[in-house]
């Protein structure tokens, strides 16, 4: 994509800063609510991955790793329907992801939240609902401006 596009966060950088703020208390809530990093990582990547964000996919990937994430589970994620290694919580919550990420769609249907009403508490349903708002507007962000994902150092691009 050699298209240069308007960089949101160089050319009003405010409302940026105040996305990333909003992104630091939404951690802190999640935190304060029961949502662990890897809890947290997954729905990250899944609605990236989702919105087709290779930046924050790359970036939610490598914040999976260090909440010791392992290769096996990430490769796991697009198909977490079909594969045993995920935990009922963790099954919710990739559900509660897509619901969010495909909002315009169904909105929240009652199907899902129930699911998801099940297995978390209010307070850990309202946390993670405001990580799948933050994720799905940095998604927004990055997608409209074209963030470059370049390979890393020792990859060929093939």
């Amino acid at each position: 994509m050699s298209e240069t596009r308007v960089h949101l966060s160089k050319t009003e950088p405010a409302a940026y800063q105040a996305l990333e703020a909003f992104s630091k208390t939404v951690g802190d809530i999640c935190a304060a609510n029961g949502i662990d990093d890897r809890l947290k990582e997954l729905v990250m990547i899944h609605s990236s991955q989702l919105n087709g964000c290779a930046y924050c996919t790359r970036v939610h990937v490598d914040r999976a790793g260090a909440a010791g994430i392992d290769a096996d589970t990430l490769t796991q994620i697009p198909a977490w329907r079909e594969s045993g290694v995920f935990s009922d919580r963790e099954r919710a919550a990739l559900e509660l992801a897509e619901a969010f990420t495909f909002i315009s769609e169904d909105g929240i249907s009652d199907e899902v939240y129930n699911l998801v009403g099940s297995v978390f508490t209010e307070k850990e349903y309202a946390a993670l609902s405001w990580a799948c708002v933050s994720i799905n507007a940095f998604n927004r962000v990055v997608i409209a401006g074209r963030y470059p994902v370049a390979p890393r150092g020792g990859q060929e691009k093939a």
